[in-house]
């Protein structure tokens, strides 16, 4: 046997609290690789079953995390003091251990000795948690026993009886080296166990590059810390309707049905603040700053940004959607045939018109919405789904670019049905209406209108035809001859992706205009942590930032797969995935990774 167990497990030392005011430390039950009869409660066991627990609601100091598919680094916090910590790096494809006694705030190491009248074992036992956590018995255990822990042992039989399992189950696995769940460790009678060197350290060898539980402070100071503290945030009363841009305006029922409100859950940006204010300081000045880009990868928040920029100005929100085949007269307006109130012979054609006249009139936006088409959040969310949906055909590689070709083909197909006349009126007085768009009503009445992607233009000089409206009095003359002078409250957000398929630089005319350019970055963990207990109502907030941590690993390690794999053509973005730098999970082992999805299905109560 390659360990020497007592060394491990110190069966003679007093048991630490809750359990110290046992009459005894055998209990009646075993783990089911005991002898079924009783099973004894480990001082050492529970001292790391308790640090582990305590880093798990973050109520305690310490960490546990993987370097690698075999090797765990653990901070083990000690009792000897404040700044004492016992440094573990467990090996369990061969048992052997490295370990420390390091002072934090002197740096000075210390050799760790596992013996009777040395150290209990009990960081060497947290540093094998992972590696016992492999074992269903072992994991429902220790879920039981964590839960028990965080109410407050209401049921102290329970609690330790959960605990003799944990200690019995540990206890069997690693002295007989027969059991098909052993559990390997090497430690001889001396207990003397090789040093986590002040080098090692400096080089980061043992940084783990997945934390499993607790936030490290010495192996990796500047690791990600799992526990996302909650951030100072603005009260949706303190900032709607909080920047108007001109005292004492008034807008009417319908405009006042447009101003966006604010979903509860919401989590105010700076940037969007930043912005609120700028837009009401320069007011009445010389140069006012009404036109801001809004920039980022897709799922940032960029477009409902835009309608919070809105909220805070009060203003009503408008938006335009860009695509490859965008025209300047997109823009400023459509010329349709008139047909008034002649019938097509067609009524459900005649129900659309009224419907579409009812909501403002012929033109992208009101046809996209009757026809229930996705938007372009959808697309850039899901290309490959809303392929499927819009086509009945599965293509995995579909990109955003591909939806808005189908959308737009069956845009164009309605707009020419709704527009034909009967035949026998094709050839007398034809008359034709005009059509203006979200852009120019935006415009002109002092709204806030939102263009999303222009970056997909394919022809440059399509914004540029509008450089002329994005002055602060500019003026455009449109397809009636009226000419449209710009509103002074009107402000214009620019939302694009970047580095994506599909997008182009934007003109350098057009940035010049832009009196604020704002990086949309994907919201920080403690924000986004925030955002999902609002909308899911989860009170577990370290719970839930672990979800986000694992949200976005698998974002960064899907981004860095789909960039190596994808064939030509397929943007990383069709996977619908927002990125952010985080360090790539490694690959864990089947019954590692198994047992993790176990425990946080356990956890959340569902999957």
């Amino acid at each position: 046997m390659s360990v020497s167990i007592n060394n491990l497990f110190h069966y003679g030392r007093p048991l630490p609290p809750p359990f110290d005011t046992l009459g005894s430390k055998k209990v009646k039950v075993s783990s089911k690789y005991g002898d079924g009869t009783t099973a004894t409660l480990c001082g050492s066991m529970i001292k790391a079953v308790n640090a582990y627990c305590h880093c798990m609601n973050a109520s305690g100091e310490g960490a546990m995390g993987l370097v690698d598919e075999k090797r765990c680094a653990a901070e083990y916090k000690s009792s000897m003091g404040p700044n004492a910590y016992h440094l573990v790096v467990y090996d369990s494809a061969t048992g052997i251990f490295l370990a420390s006694v390091y002072d934090k705030s002197t740096e000075v190491m210390e050799q760790y000795t596992a013996h009777s009248t040395q150290r209990d074992g009990a960081a060497l036992l947290f540093a094998m948690i992972p590696t016992f956590l492999t074992d269903g018995e072992f994991e429902d255990n220790l879920l039981f026993y964590f839960e028990e822990m965080k109410s407050g042992y209401p049921n102290m039989d329970k609690a330790a009886e959960a605990m003799a399992i944990l200690c019995d189950n540990a206890y069997r696995r690693v002295k007989d080296d027969t059991c098909l769940a052993h559990v390997k460790a090497n430690i001889d009678k001396s207990g003397n166990l090789m040093r986590v060197s002040q080098t090692q350290l400096d080089s980061g060898v043992f940084t783990p590059s997945h934390v499993v539980a607790g936030e490290f402070t010495i192996f990796a100071k500047t690791g990600p810390a799992v526990v996302c503290k909650a951030v100072k945030t603005i009260d949706h009363a303190d900032f709607v309707g909080k920047y108007p841009l001109t005292a004492g305006r008034r807008l009417s029922e319908l405009e006042l049905s447009l101003v966006p409100k604010l979903p509860e859950w919401y989590v105010i940006p700076p940037e969007v603040v930043d912005i609120c204010r700028h837009a009401q300081a320069t007011t009445g000045k010389p140069m006012q700053m009404r036109n801001f880009l809004l920039r980022g990868p897709a799922g940032t928040g960029k477009t409902m940004g835009a309608k919070a920029i809105a909220a805070g100005l009060g203003l009503p929100y408008m938006k335009y959607t860009c695509s490859a085949n965008t025209e300047v007269y997109d823009f400023v307006g459509m010329v349709f045939p008139e047909t008034g109130a002649v019938s097509t012979g067609n009524e459900q054609l005649d129900r659309e018109r009224e419907t579409l006249q009812a909501m403002g009139g012929i033109n992208y936006t009101n046809v996209a919405k009757l026809m229930h088409l996705p938007d372009l959040d959808d697309m850039d969310y899901d290309p490959a789904g809303v392929y499927q949906a819009l086509t009945g055909t599965e293509n995995p590689l579909a990109t955003s670019q591909d939806c808005m070709g189908i959308v737009l083909d069956r845009v164009t197909k309605k707009v020419t049905d709704l527009s034909a006349r009967p035949e026998e009126k094709s050839t007398s007085g034809q008359t034709y209406t005009y059509v203006e768009t979200d852009f120019v009503k935006a415009l002109k009445h002092g709204y806030l209108i939102e263009i999303q992607e222009p970056s997909t233009i394919t022809q440059p000089g399509v914004l540029v035809g509008l450089n002329s409206l994005l002055e602060q009095e500019g003026s455009i003359t449109l397809p009636t001859g009226e000419i449209i002078q710009r509103h002074p409250d009107a402000v214009v957000v620019v939302t694009t992706n970047v580095s994506y398929e599909g997008c182009r630089l934007l003109n350098q005319s057009v940035v010049d205009r832009m009196s604020l350019v704002e990086d949309i970055e994907l919201p920080s963990p403690e924000v986004m942590a925030q955002r999902v207990m609002a909308v899911t109502g989860a009170s577990d907030e370290y719970q839930v930032s672990q979800m986000v941590q694992v949200v976005n690993d698998m974002a960064d390690y899907c981004r860095k797969t789909v960039s190596q794999t994808a064939p030509a053509g397929c943007a990383a973005s069709s996977i619908g995935l927002s990125v952010r730098k985080f360090p790539e999970i490694p690959t864990l082992p089947p019954s590692t990774q198994s047992s993790a999805r176990r425990l946080q299905t356990r956890r959340t109560g569902r999957r």
